[in-house]
């Protein structure tokens, strides 16, 4: 395979809601370049991109597939990125090494709410977009419908490239306004006829064109001039105008194309190819100090892994991206992120699940290897001398969680190594043992993406697994002051065990006046502050602890026991065995025996005494709250509205969003357990939502009741 020069490389991620035809796409973009003889279909199981065994059994993309096409001197390295929502951390991997997003739209659907989620990832990420109208062969295909929807949502920045002569299974020509040429096939697709604009289209056309040249022009000012002079721009002008306006995301090209029939895809590669930036045309990447590095292929060599699989008949195959330098076969690398030497014996191109050895790759090209010793996803690898280290994949927060374990508890061990690894190949699964829930969770993006991460446990490494519903990580608090006092005595022969402790509890405030008398019943307690510790704690809010004994009452070396004490009561709370938060304790007296007291009777003694005021203290339950943003069609606001209130949320606003409403929510963590599978089936899959955690929040008196009961019935069991 020829090696190509940074100059000659492109690298574009394809990316689109489900359904839009990307995997179909890829096949036909490969088939063209000659990679492959025959195309595959999704529905066969056997194209290209998706050849795991996972992405057979449900019919659709589970991850992304990196591929490369080689077409007229340049070469396009792509990663086809999985369209459900569920798996959108492909998305943010694929742009975060690419340099542009093309993104499909299913012309009989328009835009969608994946498409919006999608074009909004790359708004963040400041990444040049073209817009690919698929399926203009379907029954439903409406050109001009979709064109409208795509002004409306993203603005005057739309610019049509090419325009149908028919939509729907007539489709078979179309007008590109660039060439201002009319492309034609045959049934089969392939290789078009390419003739001149008919007489009754040259209006539109011309009209269209001129749209395209002053769009073109406003990127640059002697284009703009030459515009302004002359009225026109020649063929290379607008290609150089256009590649500017995609750098700086003025612009967005619209081309058409039906993937499955090989319409249109050869024209989209010389697009790609003529007009759209190349490696060295975008800003620098940057390292995790700040420093930009320009893929220089004479600069020192750094590679930065972005992609781990484990592969059939194959094991682990690592993903990457020579961000400066150029690498070959052989070379030993540092491990700059984990430590360590790493020999890439082994270099290849790959497309799909084919792969090509290669001597070396240059600067901004995307390569792999196999069966490395010690590299992880994120991972950056530099030659001796050089110090870059990158980390400028970002992924999105989870959204949806479940407890995981074996259904043999001895097998603990080995889910370990299993989710582990799995987190390797998607980041997106995120993994927490939670000391506080006494569980294991795994959060993921939607019920189907962690389906199939049970699906692959079970299948692939042949382990059952249970999931269950998460626990709620409730918080306990105070609402008035309570005070309370334990003696712990214990006689047993010899020295005994010895402690009393007098405290009072309330609830702590930030900036709250320091204490100085309380009253209970008919007496009324002075403080006199001898000391002060301010506790943060590891789950939120704080504990503050005041020694107020006077006259050696309780020797101070005991306090710290008694703090202690404290601490056990506060890691369980004395309602739901929770954590509690945000108390302060004033300890002002007690009594010790000059043999038998000792740190156990007075940790003892503060544990009990801080049980009971916590009791009498008007203790209330609070239940983490979410800030929860849904985006749906119109039609669909009320339902979704209704389903939200009926989770004891909270409506905080509504507002449009390009074509879409969004809706503003607070809403308890304890309802959110099945959302995204209610949202989905509410809106037919046409909605999407983010949440986030907002604070926590008093727990209404029945669900209080309810946890109360439920805790006791737990205990009695015990």
């Amino acid at each position: 395979m020829k090696i190509y020069k940074t100059n000659e490389i492109k690298n574009i991620a394809l990316l689109g809601s489900k359904g839009s035809g990307k995997t179909t796409l890829a096949e036909s973009m490969i088939y063209e370049c000659g990679v492959i003889k025959r195309r595959g279909t999704v529905d066969a199981g056997n194209t290209v991109s998706d050849y795991f065994p996972v992405e057979k059994e449900y019919g659709y993309s589970v991850f992304s597939t990196v591929f490369n096409a080689e077409f007229n001197g340049k070469k396009l390295n792509i990663i086809d990125c999985p369209g459900a929502d569920d798996f959108v951390g492909n998305a943010y991997t694929a742009l975060g090494v690419c340099d542009m997003g093309l993104i499909l739209i299913d012309s009989q659907y328009g835009v969608e709410v994946g498409t919006q989620n999608i074009f909004r990832t790359t708004e963040k990420l400041k990444k040049p977009i073209i817009f690919g109208l698929n399926q203009m062969d379907g029954e439903k295909a409406d050109y001009d419908n979709v064109i409208e929807q795509m002004r409306e949502t993203f603005g005057p920045r739309v610019v049509q490239i090419q325009y149908p002569l028919e939509c729907g299974p007539d489709f078979h020509s179309m007008i590109d306004v660039l060439l201002m040429k009319k492309y034609e096939w045959g049934p089969d697709g392939g290789t078009p006829t390419i003739t001149d604009i008919p007489a009754d289209q040259m209006d539109k056309a011309k009209e269209l064109n001129q749209i395209l040249v002053e769009a073109a022009a406003e990127n640059d000012e002697t284009l703009m001039d030459k515009f302004f002079e002359e009225g026109s721009l020649t063929e290379d002008e607008m290609r150089m105008g256009i590649r500017k306006g995609l750098i700086d995301r003025s612009i967005y090209p619209v081309v058409v194309l039906s993937a499955a029939k090989d319409m249109g895809v050869r024209r989209l590669m010389e697009f790609l190819g003529n007009v759209c930036p190349f490696v060295d045309d975008m800003p620098a990447p940057e390292t995790i100090t700040g420093e930009p590095v320009k893929p220089d292929a004479n600069g020192p060599l750094s590679v930065f892994f972005f992609k781990t699989s484990v592969e059939p008949h194959i094991g682990e195959v690592s993903y990457f991206k020579v961000m400066s330098g150029t690498l070959n076969a052989g070379d030993d690398l540092d491990n700059v992120s984990r430590g360590g030497k790493e020999r890439l014996q082994q270099i290849f191109t790959v497309c799909g699940q084919l792969r090509n050895p290669i001597e070396k790759l240059e600067a901004g090209d995307i390569g792999a290897a196999v069966k490395l010793k010690d590299v992880r996803t994120g991972n950056t690898l530099d030659a001796k001398g050089c110090d870059y280290q990158f980390d400028f994949i970002k992924y999105p927060a989870p959204k949806y969680t479940r407890a995981i374990r074996p259904v043999t508890e001895s097998d603990a061990e080995k889910l370990a190594g299993i989710l582990t690894r799995m987190h390797e190949e998607d980041p997106t699964w995120v993994i927490e043992q939670s000391k506080e829930l006494k569980q294991t969770l795994v959060k993921g993006q939607g019920e189907f993406h962690l389906r199939t991460l049970k699906w692959r446990i079970e299948n692939n490494e042949k382990l059952p697994i249970v999931f269950e519903e998460q626990k709620i990580p409730y918080r306990e608090t105070i609402t008035k002051a309570a005070r309370a006092d334990y003696r712990h005595k214990k006689q047993s022969g010899g020295s005994g065990q010895f402690g009393e402790v007098h405290l009072i509890i309330e609830p702590y405030t930030e900036g709250m006046p320091e204490p100085e008398s309380y009253k209970f019943g008919n007496q009324e307690f002075k403080l006199n502050v001898r000391d002060k510790q301010e506790i943060p704690l590891e789950w939120g809010g704080k504990l503050i602890v005041y020694n107020c004994i006077v006259g050696g009452a309780i020797d101070a070396r005991f306090i710290p026991a008694i703090v202690k004490g404290l601490m056990d009561r506060m890691e369980q709370g004395p309602l739901t065995g929770s954590y509690a938060r945000d108390v302060r304790v004033m300890i002002y007296d007690g009594k010790m025996h000059p043999v038998d007291s000792n740190e156990i009777s007075f940790r003892l003694a503060g544990r009990n005494a801080f049980s009971q005021a916590f009791r009498e203290a008007n203790p209330k339950i609070l239940e983490p709250i979410y800030d929860v943003e849904v985006l749906t069609p119109s039609d669909s606001m009320g339902d979704v509205m209704s389903d939200l209130q009926g989770r004891r949320g909270i409506i905080m606003g509504m507002e449009s969003d390009h074509g879409l409403e969004k809706i503003n929510a607070k809403v308890p963590l304890k309802e959110m357990a099945s959302y995204s599978t209610s949202l989905s089936s509410i809106t037919g899959g046409r909605s999407g939502f983010t949440m986030q955690f907002s604070s926590y929040e008093l727990v209404p008196g029945d669900v209080q009741e309810k946890l109360l009961k439920e805790y006791a019935a737990t205990q009695d069991e015990d």
